[in-house]
C-alpha cells in the first residue's frame, strides 16, 4: 500500500515537473506581431531628409538605391528584425499607421512618415544594375610583337551567378545588403599557331596571394594587358571590393615564352 503512495506521488510530481516545463517554454517563445507589420506596410519617408526610406511590402523591405538589396523582415514586440546578411535588431521607438520612429546601430532616432505621393513608387520601379564588368560579356585580342615573333591573347570575361554580399550602412543607419556578381576570366596565349596558355580563373586561385577577408568581399573585375618583357606576357588581375571606394589588388598574371603561368602581387 505504502509502495503505491510513493509511486502515485512520484507520477504526479512528473506530471507537475513537465507541465511547468511546458509552461516556461511557452513563455519562451515570442510570437510575431502581425499587426505591426501590417502598419508598416507602404512607403515610408524620412522625416528629417525628406526621401524615401523603404518600402515594406509583405514580408520584405524595399530600398530606393539600386544596390542595396531587399531584406526579409520582422516585428517582434518593441523590435524590428532585418535578416540580411546579418540579423539586425532595431528599437522601435513609436509606431502608428502613418508615423514609424526607431533607433539605428548608431543609437540615434530615425523618424519616418508614410508617403502620401503616389510618384515615391517609381523609386521602387527601376531596374537594378549589375556593378563593374557584371552582366555583359567582354572579350579582347591583343596581337604582341617581341623580338620579331607574334603572339596573340584572347581574353574574356564570363559573368556569372555567383553573389558577392557587402554589408553597408545607408543614409539612416540601417545596415543593408549590398549584391555584385563575380566573374570568370578566360585566358589565351597563342604563339602562332602555337598555344601557349589556356586556362579558367576565378577569384579563388588568388587565395594565396589576396587576404581571405578581402577575397570573401571582392569580385575578379578583370584581366588587362600590362606588359611584354625577357620573363614573358604580363597581364593585371583586378580584384576589387566595390562598396569599400573600389579598393582592389592588383596581381600581376605572366606566362612565359614556353607556356608557364604565374602570379604575384603588383607592388
Amino acid at each position: 500500500m505504502r509502495k503505491s503512495i510513493y509511486l502515485l506521488l512520484l507520477l504526479s510530481l512528473i506530471i507537475s515537473m513537465s507541465g511547468c516545463r511546458k509552461k516556461m517554454q511557452s513563455q519562451q517563445t515570442v510570437k510575431e506581431d502581425s499587426v505591426a507589420k501590417q502598419m508598416l506596410q507602404g512607403i515610408w519617408v524620412d522625416e528629417d531628409e525628406q526621401d524615401v526610406a523603404f518600402k515594406a511590402q509583405g514580408d520584405t523591405i524595399f530600398y530606393p538605391d539600386s544596390t542595396s538589396q531587399p531584406v526579409y523582415f520582422q516585428i517582434f514586440g518593441d523590435t524590428l528584425v532585418l535578416h540580411g546578411a546579418n540579423d539586425v535588431r532595431y528599437p522601435i521607438i513609436k509606431q502608428t499607421r502613418s508615423l514609424f520612429i526607431f533607433r539605428n546601430q548608431n543609437g540615434d532616432e530615425v523618424k519616418c512618415v508614410k508617403s502620401e505621393d503616389p510618384d515615391d513608387a517609381t523609386f521602387f520601379t527601376t531596374k537594378r544594375p549589375t556593378a563593374l564588368n557584371q552582366g555583359k560579356l567582354i572579350k579582347r585580342d591583343t596581337v604582341i610583337v617581341y623580338n620579331g615573333e607574334r603572339y596573340h591573347c584572347y581574353v574574356q570575361v564570363n559573368p556569372t551567378t555567383y553573389k558577392v554580399i557587402t554589408p553597408s550602412y545607408n543614409d539612416d543607419g540601417v545596415e543593408v545588403d549590398n549584391v555584385y556578381y563575380d566573374n570568370i576570366v578566360n585566358f589565351n596565349v597563342y604563339h602562332g599557331a602555337q598555344r601557349l596558355f589556356a586556362g579558367d580563373f576565378r577569384k579563388e586561385q588568388f587565395s594565396h596571394l589576396v587576404p581571405s577577408d578581402f577575397l570573401k568581399q571582392s569580385i575578379l573585375s578583370d584581366l588587362t594587358f600590362s606588359k611584354c618583357d625577357n620573363s614573358g606576357i604580363h597581364y593585371t588581375a583586378s580584384l576589387v571590393t566595390p562598396d569599400d571606394g573600389l579598393s582592389s589588388y592588383l596581381v600581376d598574371v605572366s606566362v612565359t615564352f614556353n607556356g608557364h603561368m604565374s602570379m604575384k602581387v603588383n607592388k
